[in-house]
């Protein structure tokens, strides 16, 4: 690829940094004016299409992780789950049991009355049949829930496809995937949702039929399935779409302009069945510009964005929880609500910062420990 395109290809994608931080800061603006009932004035007209921060997420977990076992099917390596289930429980679970703890064992810590039961949260089911209104505590853990199913069921299905020999076919899979994402949530909005629509609250079964189950939102993590086997399989295509870095990423800005308009009234028919697809996409071709060798995502190193990247997790498990103590604990100090806002991502921050050090950081090294050992 170096010989091809005449420019320097670094070992770490910096471009991806970039991504996930740019997430959770999209993810963090977006929950911070619901917590803080939309103050300042101005976070709700910025900070009301940051729900999309989680769909990104989805790209770059489609991508990262399938691009891994990718390379080892491309290398002739049968695909081990064993290795790759201690490698996402070390760098899941710790923080994640870590963060259930707090909630339920300091109520003060809760951004809403009341949580789910607990065994739904140690079976990541938190997100089928979640109830919005009355158990609203630490619902951000949909979307880990999501990605969990993601990876137990990913590598079950290569190690099928190696094991019958069928990966060549397997695109076939991808599309009809696709094709299932737009019945289902179809179906979901005229057999599930609009028998409710008459009802009080009505807005709640819009997201505990549509927005959060795993079903309706395999859209983004398709899509960087879609990246990873183009990168990793086909590089003659790969050297040809990379020349066009810097122009992906503008068309990335042009589709998700037109997915923010298209989403304008989140409990509609078209969100429901185009509007998630279309946030993908438009992820999908930032994605793909970000890891490219000529745009300037991937040429920039950014010390300020890999640490945020690095506390993403952490963050996105916590924040709302923080917000809340934070303001909680300010209430009756008056202080003015940007620079409350200011004060809220310094504790967040170093909220995030003590979980990645004392829960992250030392199972991280077990990880690496255990991998070795197997």
């Amino acid at each position: 690829m170096t010989d091809n395109l005449e420019i320097k290809v670094h070992k770490k994608l910096y471009g991806l940094d970039h991504l996930r931080a740019f997430a959770i800061v999209l993810v963090f603006f977006f929950h911070y004016y619901i917590v803080s009932d939309g103050k300042p004035d101005w976070l709700p007209g910025v900070a009301s299409f940051g729900w999309t921060g989680v769909d990104l997420f989805f790209v770059l977990s489609g991508f990262l992780i399938s691009s891994q076992l990718f390379l080892q099917i491309k290398e002739g390596q049968l695909i081990s789950f064993k290795a790759f289930f201690i490698k996402r429980f070390f760098r899941i679970v710790p923080a994640f049991l870590a963060t259930v703890g707090i909630y339920f064992c300091f109520p003060y810590f809760r951004e809403k009355e009341s949580l789910p039961p607990i065994w739904k949260f140690l079976t990541f089911t938190q997100n089928f049949n979640l109830n919005l209104k009355d158990y609203g505590t630490f619902s951000h853990c949909w979307s880990l829930c999501v990605e969990e199913h993601f990876y137990l069921f990913l590598p079950l299905i290569l190690i099928f496809l190696q094991t019958f020999k069928l990966f060549s076919k397997s695109f076939w899979l991808l599309i009809g995937l696709f094709v299932f994402g737009f019945a289902i949530r179809f179906y979901s909005f005229n057999q599930l949702y609009l028998p409710k629509i008459s009802e009080e609250n009505s807005w709640m079964y819009w997201y505990k039929f549509i927005y959060y189950p795993t079903y309706n939102r395999l859209d983004g993590l398709l899509v960087g399935v879609s990246i990873a086997g183009i990168y990793q399989f086909l590089p003659n295509l790969w050297i040809k779409i990379s020349k066009y870095g810097n122009q992906f990423i503008v068309l990335s800005l042009c589709v998700l302009t037109g997915a923010y308009f298209l989403c304008d009234d989140l409990l509609t028919l078209r969100v429901a069945v185009f509007g998630f697809p279309l946030i993908a996409l438009g992820f999908g071709f930032m994605v793909v510009g970000s890891i490219s060798p000529t745009s300037f995502l991937y040429k920039m190193n950014s010390k300020i964005t890999t640490f945020i990247a690095n506390l993403s997790f952490s963050i996105y498990l916590t924040h709302k929880g923080i917000i809340h103590t934070t303001h909680q604990l300010l209430k009756d100090f008056e202080i003015e609500h940007n620079v409350m806002l200011l004060i809220c991502i310094i504790t967040c921050v170093l909220g995030a910062y003590m979980l990645h050090l004392k829960i992250e950081k030392p199972f991280m090294k077990i990880r690496n420990k255990t991998i070795k050992e197997i």
